[in-house]
């Protein structure tokens, strides 16, 4: 049915499906090294889109316009400290409504059978504006000393737990010595920096970590009055606050810096962005390999239809022919492997892993672009032989 539809498609005896079919062997070995690079391709993809969905989550859970950071804060939890001051010199732009300290950390809660690295943000509770609409509307307890909300979907938390906590059956844990109560969760989930988050009153946080300093917190969020342009104003506030040093960009960009700062010079984005190569590239040298192997195998075949006045074209054609049905033969189970990877891993560390579509859209265009390169290549030898050579 195969050869039926692709003589149709081509307008010709589907040369390049017999000869691949001629050795069922070396073609089901073929198909299976694809499948693998499109699985590895896969499963690395949907690792570095994990990390970015990482990367920009907890910057969904505040609601800002400008953020004031730190000559060397690349990332959120990265960089020094910006003294106060700075705001209240940001106040006096026209067009800055409100202002607020976050303050960043990481807490160690200790369970019976594991650990768990909570990122822990400082808030002031008094302005919720600040916040995403799912945790403003949870932030009445953060007025009370030593009380928290916890993200309920940090890894290692079992969901029983994590449901059961609320204000009317609060949960209690040692913390830096201390006594932290949780009264309600939020939506966040567990990333390659820890296992969630956490979310106390920027008191609490000072209790928590007494070297730390009110006038000292990592970022300083902004909000503007409506209609306000978030870069214009990033642009006034660098001439108007007296540290030149200072990172004052729009919230937005500071989001994507974060990422880009992740994906490009972090070890990890760096690693799984070598994974990709290294799939593409594995892909290549298995098409080109099976390819190179059948022209060499059917050379005397080739120089019968070079001697009968086809041309390159003609061989091209067969190559390329031979070329996408590989690729799109590996495709398919490399993408249902990668899938079921992705799943498994995801369920296993809680990260958001899976195949999108515009993975599969990516892959899909990937794999017949290295399987018509490599038939290109393995096409070259053909091309300019000399039909009596070839005998």
């Amino acid at each position: 049915m195969i050869g039926r539809l692709l003589q149709a498609l081509f307008g010709r005896l589907p040369i390049g499906w017999l000869q691949l079919t001629h050795s069922r062997t070396r073609f089901a070995a073929a198909i299976a090294g694809v499948a693998f690079a499109n699985a590895l391709v896969f499963v690395q993809l949907g690792i570095m889109q994990s990390m970015a969905t990482a990367t920009l989550r907890p910057y969904a859970f505040f609601q800002a316009d400008v953020m004031i950071s730190a000559a060397e804060a690349n990332a959120l939890a990265e960089g020094g400290n910006v003294a106060r001051q700075w705001m209240l010199q940001a106040l006096a732009h026209p067009d800055v409504a409100s202002g607020m300290g976050l303050f960043l950390a990481n807490v160690s809660w200790q369970r019976d059978t594991n650990t768990l690295g909570l990122t822990t943000f400082g808030i002031d509770p008094a302005q919720p504006g600040f916040l995403a609409p799912e945790i403003a509307a949870k932030t009445g307890p953060l007025q009370v000393q030593m009380a928290g909300l916890l993200d309920r979907l940090s890894r290692g938390l079992p969901k029983d737990e994590a449901a059961g906590i609320r204000p009317q059956a609060p949960l209690s844990f040692e913390a830096s010595g201390k006594t932290l109560t949780l009264y309600d969760t939020f939506s966040g989930g567990g990333g390659f920096g820890g296992d969630g988050y956490m979310i106390v009153s920027d008191q609490t946080f000072l209790t928590l970590f007494p070297a730390r300093q009110s006038g000292a917190p990592d970022h300083i969020l902004l909000r503007l009055r409506p209609g306000a342009d978030p870069d214009r104003v990033s642009a006034e506030l660098r001439a108007l606050i007296s540290d030149k040093t200072l990172r004052i960009r729009s919230y937005a960009d500071a989001a994507q810096e974060d990422l880009t700062y992740q994906q490009t010079k972090r070890p990890t984005g760096i690693i799984f962005g070598f994974g990709v190569i290294i799939g593409v590239l594995v892909g290549l040298v298995i098409v080109y390999q099976v390819l190179s192997t059948d022209v060499a195998d059917h050379m005397r075949e080739y120089a019968t239809f070079k001697a009968m006045g086809y041309g390159p074209g003609f061989f091209l054609g067969i190559v390329f022919e031979e070329a996408l049905i590989l690729g799109l033969s590996g495709f398919v189970p490399g993408a249902l492997i990668g899938g079921v990877l992705l799943t498994v891993m995801g369920m296993m560390t809680t990260l958001q892993l899976a195949v999108t579509p515009g993975m599969i859209l990516s892959v899909f265009l990937g794999t017949l672009v290295f399987s018509t390169l490599s038939g290109v290549i393995a096409t070259r030898r053909l091309a300019a032989a000399d039909p009596a050579d070839l005998f």
